[in-house]
């Protein structure tokens, strides 16, 4: 059985080794094809005319979506009965988490591994640890799942160019969707649910969490989707749910490349979902927008969480020394009490020879003598 399991886990980590490759490549060729005959003078003249106004509204966008995801671990906590951990701590591990993990690649193996060196100090093992990631992905998947469906049925030509469907098949993909979202929560909502086995068994969230769950992801998606939103010229006339539509699928896309934040993979989505027209303008905002959201954030959270790392080393060490200090105290005062103590048996023992002595003295003068003294003798003995 157990060769079975790990036959089918190399399988399928081979599948999705290859299809990440495939996506990578074609991305790579499409991002070629696309930054064809496009001129960098006036994609650096957009972004230096760019207001700062329109800087710090898309910063704040940027802000808020962030603020969404540090939601995603302390909803987890409350499915799996830990709300005994701080929100403090949960917005540290989603914030360090998210941005380090999907700026390196390696989100299956960076998430897990920060998430550990921040929650081992509030009692979570590898399972607690598991059970998080798990459950924030499904917090992910239901935001993206219902922004993509309800941004399909409003503009189903939206992604046409990407998945090359027509409009019917889009809206009817928008109709799975939602469906599927709805069948979710309604069979969450009838009692608690779990999923796993013994050794590893996860508790599902209810059916009001996952409502909270579903607005979660959409103000995490809508705040960053917004933020790209208002980097656009004027000129550029693209719908918003157009571009919530194009968003998501180069996100999606993005993460089952497992390249460092979809590089590549999502620019090519953006710059051909959005269309051919307006590249220098699509291409100026999608280069302020990854420095704004994938740039900044990882550079915070690299700091912060380097700078956490070392803080609690230092505590660490900090009370070793201080033990070392006592320890050092302790045996210095266990030699002055050492030859205190060997002075007090000197004293005793002489204590105790004079009265041995004057005792032996006695005991002679009163053999010395007759009478009723050598009674008293004898009933000392």
């Amino acid at each position: 059985m157990q060769n079975k399991l790990r036959s089918s886990s190399r399988i399928k980590g081979l599948g999705g080794a290859i299809l990440s490759i495939l996506i990578g490549g074609g991305a790579i060729f499409a991002l070629t094809h696309a930054l064809k005959n496009i001129d960098y003078d006036i994609v650096l003249a957009i972004i230096r005319d760019t207001e700062p106004s329109v800087i710090a509204l898309a910063l704040l966008m940027v802000t808020a979506s962030y603020a969404s995801i540090t939601l995603y671990d302390w909803l987890a906590l409350h499915t799996m009965g830990r709300k005994d951990v701080p929100y403090r701590i949960a917005a540290l591990a989603s914030f360090t988490s998210y941005p380090i993990a999907h700026g390196i690649g390696a989100v299956a193996l960076i998430s897990p591994v920060i998430r550990y060196r921040i929650y081992s100090r509030n009692g979570l093992g590898a399972m607690g640890v598991a059970n998080i990631c798990f459950l924030t992905g499904l917090t992910f998947w239901l935001g993206n799942m219902t922004a993509l469906g309800f941004s399909l049925l409003y503009q189903p030509a939206a992604i046409g160019v990407i998945d090359q469907l027509p409009d019917w098949g889009n809206r009817l993909l928008a109709l799975i969707l939602l469906g599927g979202v709805g069948g979710y929560l309604v069979w969450s909502w009838l009692h608690p649910r779990q999923i796993g086995r013994s050794q590893w068994l996860v508790k599902l969230p209810s059916g009001p969490l996952v409502l909270v769950q579903i607005v979660v992801g959409l103000l995490d998606l809508a705040a960053a989707a917004i933020s790209m939103y208002v980097l656009l010229p004027g000129s550029v006339d693209i719908s918003f749910f157009r571009l919530i539509a194009v968003f998501i699928a180069a996100t999606l896309l993005g993460f089952a490349s497992h390249a460092p934040a979809g590089l590549g993979v999502f620019d090519a989505t953006i710059l051909i979902g959005l269309g051919d027209e307006n590249r220098e303008q699509l291409l100026a905002a999608l280069l302020m927008f990854r420095f704004l959201y994938h740039l900044v954030p990882l550079s915070i959270a690299l700091v912060l969480f380097g700078g956490v790392e070392a803080w609690r080393n230092f505590r660490a060490k900090k009370p070793a020394v201080a033990a070392v200090a006592v320890s050092d105290r302790r045996v210095e005062l266990e030699s002055d009490h050492a030859g205190h103590d060997q002075r007090q048996t000197d004293d005793t023992n002489r204590i105790g020879r004079l009265a041995v002595e004057q005792h032996a003295d006695n005991d002679a003068a009163h053999g010395a003598n007759s009478g009723p003294y050598r009674i008293c003798r004898a009933e000392r003995k």
